[in-house]
């Protein structure tokens, strides 16, 4: 079964850059399509992005332009690059992806963004 690890959370200042990080556990992450959600204090848990198997990537339109993700299949390791960083960005972010029936989450990694 896969299971799924964030990091690269943080404290960072407005106007500034993080990479988030998840790595995968099992042998089929290739075949995967994986994305990150967010989830504000106080506020549902929100898409953010995601990318197939074959790297086509879509994007929330609250991020689009400054959020960039990827993947590494060797590494079996997606990444969310997020730049221009801005308060409203804190929050919980979360690893997802689905295999057969399941829906499997991360553990999450926080990333806050104040002065």
């Amino acid at each position: 079964q896969v299971q799924l690890v964030e990091s690269g959370g943080g404290l960072v200042q407005p106007g500034g850059s993080l990479r988030l990080s998840c790595a995968a556990s099992g042998s089929i992450f290739r075949l995967l399509t994986m994305g990150w959600y967010r989830q504000a204090p106080g506020k549902q848990r929100e898409f953010v992005a995601r990318i197939t198997s074959g790297g086509s990537t879509a994007y929330a339109d609250s991020v689009k332009g400054r959020v960039t993700i990827s993947r590494d299949n060797a590494k079996k390791t997606q990444y969310l690059q997020i730049n221009s960083l801005k308060p409203e960005d804190t929050a919980v972010y979360y690893c997802h992806t689905v295999s057969g029936l399941l829906d499997i989450w991360g553990q999450g990694t926080l990333v806050t963004v104040s002065s």
